[in-house]
């Protein structure tokens, strides 16, 4: 399929008609609700891409639905299928060049190598750009599962669109990927519960165990969102390839909420929501009147990557193997720089 074809692009209107309340879950920065009074609270640009289109597509705005259905419903699109003009100012601008297929798939062979204790698990690489797939059923090493697979923790930094999980198209060139050659590492464990259950709600429990085990951080809101999609989409596409209809509506809103806690916004270097780090105003009563003092971050001045000094809002994530206090529930949470 090439680039120009629409159906790599996951349409907010589409999501805006047949379920609004989907793409609500999936603008939500939950570090921001779970920590406010005030309600749920969403991503926002931290990009001025948009800022020609008026004050509320500033670099500081939140993304409300609005901004991205109706007449605005192609404003946020693929990197693929922006002006190239666009492309190489976010290039430029935040160092956004997103890897090929091809590459995704040889690195995430090195690291199914290193777990499985082989190579070519899943597939042979061929020539220097494409890949062979592996159709028969994956086989394990005697002291590990199929489950303990399923189960792994896999982290794409900077995940921009999210190749590296899921490759429902190829990020340079906008080819569309089927089903059965995909190569992402939520792709892979998505296959290998296709292999090994026998009813859907099987296959379903162990896909929300999956996406429980697949996080990833961005600091663009509008690349942000489209991974959030393209890791929604891939359930309804793997699901569809096996059983043959869609999943159930309920079971995609719990894979959303999920999908919201596991793909966040953040500053890597700092570990906390992107510009959130601000200067402090003291105030001090002094012979010569009321004086001020700018104080400045802490964290920031230390070279130490992912300190604890930072004024920001430190991002918090989802241990799921955990219960949480406050809930009840699974999925204890944290600060992600906790998790070091």
């Amino acid at each position: 399929m090439s680039a120009a074809e629409p159906n790599i692009d996951v349409l907010e209107n589409r999501l805006q008609r047949v379920a609004p309340q989907l793409l609500a879950l999936l603008l939500i920065d939950q570090t921001k609700s779970y920590r406010s009074k005030q309600g749920t609270h969403n991503i926002f640009w931290a990009t001025s891409d948009y800022a020609e289109l008026g004050p509320k597509f500033e670099y500081h705005e939140p993304i409300p639905p609005e901004l991205i259905t109706g007449k605005y419903g192609t404003v946020i699109r693929p990197r693929v299928l922006k002006a190239k003009d666009a492309q190489n100012q976010r290039s430029r601008t935040m160092a956004e060049v997103y890897t090929p297929a091809w590459i995704c798939n040889e690195q995430n062979n090195l690291v199914d190598q290193a777990w499985f204790g082989r190579p070519d698990v899943f597939n042979q690489v061929a020539g220097q750009t494409n890949w062979h797939t592996n159709h028969t059923p994956i086989e394990f090493p005697p002291n590990k599962s199929w489950q303990d697979y399923v189960q792994a923790l896999r982290l794409e930094i900077t995940c921009g669109e999210a190749p590296y999980l899921v490759s429902r198209y190829d990020m340079t060139t906008g080819d569309f990927i089927p089903v059965p050659e995909r190569i992402g590492l939520l792709d892979r464990k998505l296959r290998v519960i296709t292999e090994n259950t026998h009813r859907p709600e099987d296959w379903l429990h162990w896909a929300k165990v999956a996406y429980t085990s697949v996080y990833g951080y961005e600091w663009q809101g509008d690349s942000l969102l489209l991974a959030r999609e393209n890791l929604l989409f891939t359930l309804g596409e793997h699901y569809e390839a096996r059983w043959g209809e869609r999943p159930p509506l309920e079971v995609i809103m719990e894979i959303a909420t999920i999908i919201s806690w596991n793909l966040w916004q953040m500053d890597a270097l700092k570990g906390v929501i992107p510009n959130s780090c601000h200067e402090e105003i003291q105030y001090n009563n002094t012979l010569f009147g009321l004086e001020t003092t700018t104080i400045q971050c802490d964290g920031c001045h230390e070279d130490e990557l992912l300190n604890s000094h930072h004024n920001g809002t430190y991002c918090l994530v989802k241990d799921w193997t955990q219960i949480d206090k406050r809930s009840g529930k699974p999925g204890k949470v944290l600060r992600f720089v906790d998790l070091f």
